[in-house]
């Protein structure tokens, strides 16, 4: 047997629970048996077991995962028994363009997440972990890390003395600071509080906005870049917030939009983007191609990812309540 969490129908906090699963069991031809170890909370977990995003009943939830492979099926030769791993966001995605616009097969949504002691997937929903990460760490890039990547390597093309701006202190947004900062760009990061601004200060941002106190936070990073505007906009507010990106982006500009935690819909500057000729990609996460080459990368630099707090599995509501309270600076990670 293994201890799981379970979501009841509708969804809700309170349809949480932990129960006693039977064992997987051993991998068949193609699979790989992962202990798992850890695993993190991101907007979209947080959608499912809210009931905001319905899912079936009984749902194991949790999209990221990471632990140690504990066996390995025929025909595998990528993975030894030992090897610490971490989970990808669409496992059927292996590379290329994008060949899927929904969650069907992704775990904790369309599929069985990662909320319990032991998975027997296909080898190819698992890449690699860092060299030197913790179990926590790891768990922390399936979802956050790889949609930063994605947004300014992938898809931005970020180099050296760019400039980016990310908005608010939540998983992408860090990463992405991390990264922008590890390869040569300059900063400009938005928060409600004094405090996480400062300390993003101190990760190497050069410039920071309170979006409460400054709400044409747009023109102000204008400002900042002598009239000139960010190369890179990591949009997660959604139409509460893109009016200001918009402002905020330079003629020719990138702005990748990945969240929408101002709501699903609402009205977009659309002339202001035209005539400013920028670019608006929306993306979610990547292919599992993508995040080796993050995953290259984090080892090269020695970025490792910011953990604001750590909570038992079976306190898995608790840890969800601490991400609905915003109070939290980076990720929030669950530990089995």
């Amino acid at each position: 047997m293994m201890k799981a969490i379970k979501l009841e129908r509708p969804g809700g906090l309170d349809r949480l629970r932990i129960v006693d699963l039977g064992d997987p069991g051993q991998p068949g031809p193609g699979q790989i048996r992962v202990r798992i170890h850890a695993s993190s909370l991101n907007f979209h977990d947080y959608g499912v077991v809210s009931g905001r995003m319905p899912t079936q009943d009984g749902r194991v939830p949790m999209s990221d995962g990471a632990g140690i492979v504990e066996a390995i099926g025929k025909g595998v030769d990528e993975f030894r028994t030992g090897d610490h791993v971490v989970s990808c966001f669409f496992p059927q995605w292996s590379d290329g363009p994008p060949p899927v616009a929904d969650f069907a097969g992704t775990p904790g949504d369309g599929i069985d997440g990662f909320a319990c002691e032991v998975a027997v997937r296909a080898a190819g929903a698992f890449t690699k972990a860092p060299a030197g990460y913790s179990h926590a760490e790891a768990a922390t890039l399936t979802t956050a890390g790889l949609t930063a990547w994605r947004a300014l390597i992938v898809n931005g093309g970020l180099k050296a003395g760019d400039t980016v701006l990310t908005l608010g202190t939540g998983g992408v947004s860090i990463f992405a600071a991390q990264l922008a900062v590890a390869m040569g760009a300059e900063v400009i990061a938005t928060s409600s509080s004094d405090e996480k601004l400062a300390r993003l200060r101190d990760m190497g941002v050069a410039h920071t906005i309170n979006y409460r106190t400054d709400t044409e936070w747009g023109a102000s990073v204008q400002a900042l870049t002598q009239g000139r505007g960010v190369d890179h906009v990591i949009e997660v507010g959604g139409p509460g917030t893109l009016p200001q990106s918009i402002k905020a982006c330079r003629i020719g500009g990138h702005i990748s939009l990945i969240g929408v935690l101002t709501g699903a819909s609402g009205e977009v500057p659309t002339a202001a983007m035209m005539s400013r000729q920028q670019r608006l990609q929306g993306l979610i996460v990547g292919s599992r191609a993508m995040q080796m080459d993050f995953i290259r990368a984090l080892e090269s630099t020695g970025i490792r990812p910011v953990i604001d707090c750590s909570f038992p599995l079976d306190q898995i509501a608790e840890a969800f309540r601490h991400e609905e309270s915003g109070a939290h600076f980076g990720k929030i990670v669950l530990t089995m």
